[in-house]
């Protein structure tokens, strides 16, 4: 039985360096996760993307990123992170405590970490296009695609299009009911030779055989 790449072959297609697994590159990386055979494009230093893609995640901040199973990251996406915030309560937005000699003196930390808006989680499934840009904290559902250069600043729902700046959703790709279905379904959690076996169910409009595959 074929089960498709190892999920942690860095480079899922023999003979395009330019398509990188993500979990292989996160592995050991502080507050990062990342599911089984989701991939990142690029035909310029793909396997740099956590440090080029993945924008002001540091460690003290202490925020996640999590990526689900089989996603997709097109050419120069960007997922911003808790880092790039600036305090905003004050008159200046200007961060004078980071360049020290002396200016760190007097600041308070919560007046930053007030504008913190806490983990960016990317559902299963969902399709990053060229460009685009997840903002902090957002939440990307199941199902979703994010249209090129969108700018998404509010979660999305699983299964929605969003495109735009800022990005809105422009519509859904199934009615309710079958987004109700395919979550319980869940195919994404089941085990690979089971989603070899039923690959054309996966990929197909019936939703009963998706339901019934074995």
């Amino acid at each position: 039985m074929n089960t498709g790449p190892g999920p942690d072959t860095l480079h899922p297609m023999p003979g395009f360096p330019r398509v990188v697994a993500l979990r292989p590159l996160a592995a050991g990386r502080a507050n990062v996760r990342v599911g089984p055979y989701s991939y990142y494009d690029d035909p310029d230093q793909a396997t740099a993307f956590f440090e080029r893609n993945v924008l002001h995640h540091f460690d003290f901040v202490g925020d996640r990123l999590e990526i689900g199973p089989f996603c997709a990251f097109a050419t120069g996406c960007r997922i911003v992170m808790n880092g790039a915030n600036h305090a905003m309560e004050g008159f200046s937005t200007y961060p004078f405590n980071i360049f020290g000699n002396g200016w760190e003196e007097g600041f308070d930390p919560e007046t930053w970490a007030a504008g913190n808006r806490g983990d960016t989680v990317i559902g299963a499934d969902v399709w990053i296009g060229a460009e685009a840009w997840i903002m902090p904290g957002v939440t990307i559902g199941p199902g979703a695609i994010v249209a090129a250069k969108a700018v998404v600043t509010r979660d999305v729902a699983p299964f929605a299009v969003v495109a735009g700046n800022p990005a809105r959703e422009v519509r859904r790709r199934f009615d309710d009911r079958t987004i109700a279905a395919l979550i319980d379904i869940a195919w994404w959690d089941w085990p690979v030779d089971r989603i070899s076996r039923n690959l054309n169910a996966i990929r197909g409009r019936d939703l009963e055989a998706l339901r019934t595959a074995q």
